[in-house]
């Protein structure tokens, strides 16, 4: 009696082991990094599959989504009247519910077409900004439950991107990580598979290019767009001095004449551009160390932090952060996909990852 007994409670075990396994092989598993700027996906097995701009050209008259991605990017700042082209996530949040929702449907989509269709819809592991409210955790999970996804996990872009760079987050060591994005850099001393010390700042890639076209508008009169900005920021943007200097021929409209005109800009009007926002997010790394345990500490000065996202391209900004950190900082091997990657990492083995994921659906405070 107590073998068939023992033979039963082993079956019922196995059984929905055996029932995940079969709904793994029936759907796409997902990573994605839902970011303001770029929104990557990851498909299990395949690698990254999608990676394009996260923005939605909309028409206003019909309120039906134009363009998506890359094909919405072509259309920035060329568009008639009743076209409006939206990044539906500001400093890293959902802004606009409908467009993300658009959005997250058609990244999906265009990942399933590419790997081919199956049967049950994907399970999703979605990167957030760390310190966002739980208002906007279940905006993300609604907004990736709505786009299609079978099951939604979410897990802190820090954490993730730690994992992405496959530093050694479960064990009893520290490793400092800073993921300058487009809206937010996030900033984190991880150990033992939890985030020790923390801060995340709305100042990233986007308050940058603010910064550019603001210098730009006062320093030389004339008037430049977010995509020249951006290209500005990444030609000859840096944050110490270069031992070559750097200049590059600009386009804009004259705000006296308001006719076109071309001016030259060096690296030290960017430098001077940047420089505001780049000390806040190196007083910020300060704070997160003040806050950590010696012994954490002293891991880090050993080990040194790594650096990703899209502004770990800036030039010399590693070397600005190790000037005043006085830790070795290492920029990420493809910055621009760790946080994606460690999307996917988790994926791979969801039951390993457990403890990193944000907690689940039941522990947020539900609206009554």
């Amino acid at each position: 009696m107590a073998l068939k007994l023992k033979k039963e409670r082993k079956r019922r075990s196995v059984l929905p082991q055996m029932f995940e396994k079969l709904k793994e092989r029936l759907s796409h598993d997902m990573g994605i990094d839902l970011g303001t700027a770029n929104t990557l996906v990851y498909v299990k097995g395949k690698g990254i599959v999608v990676n394009e701009p996260s923005i939605v050209a909309i028409n206003q008259k019909t309120g039906q989504v134009v363009a998506v991605g890359k094909e919405a990017n072509k259309m920035v700042g060329r568009t008639p009247g009743h076209v409006v082209v939206v990044r539906p996530l500001v400093d890293g949040v959902i802004s606009n519910f409908e467009a993300t929702e658009e959005m997250l449907a058609h990244f999906i989509r265009k990942a399933i077409n590419i790997v081919g269709k199956k049967l049950l819809g994907p399970r999703v592991v979605v990167g957030i900004p760390s310190g966002i409210t739980n208002v906007e955790k279940r905006a993300v999970r609604d907004a990736a439950r709505n786009a299609g996804a079978r099951d939604v996990y979410l897990v802190e872009e820090p954490m993730a991107g730690a994992i992405g760079t496959k530093l050694p987050i479960g064990e009893p060591v520290g490793s400092m990580v800073i993921d300058i994005g487009g809206g937010t850099t996030d900033i984190a001393v991880i150990s033992l598979g939890g985030i020790v010390s923390s801060k995340n700042l709305r100042i990233a890639g986007d308050k940058l290019n603010e910064d550019i076209i603001g210098y730009v508008r006062e320093e030389f009169k004339i008037l430049i767009g977010e995509k020249t900005a951006e290209t500005i920021k990444l030609t000859v943007g840096s944050a110490k001095e270069l031992s070559q200097p750097l200049e590059m021929r600009v386009r804009g409209r004259d705000l006296v004449t308001g006719l076109p005109r071309e001016v030259v800009i060096t690296d030290t009007d960017i430098r001077e551009a940047m420089s505001g926002s780049l000390e806040m997010i190196v007083d910020a790394a300060k704070e997160v160390l003040e806050g950590t345990p010696p012994e954490v500490v002293s891991d880090v000065m050993h080990r040194g932090l790594v650096l990703f996202g899209g502004g770990a391209l800036i030039n010399n900004l590693a070397d600005l952060l190790e000037e005043h950190l006085k830790v070795s900082v290492y920029i990420a091997e493809d910055p621009l996909t760790c946080v994606v990657r460690g999307a996917g990492f988790v994926l791979e083995d969801l039951n390993k990852y457990t403890q990193v994921l944000v907690e689940g659906e039941d522990e947020l405070p539900r609206a009554k």
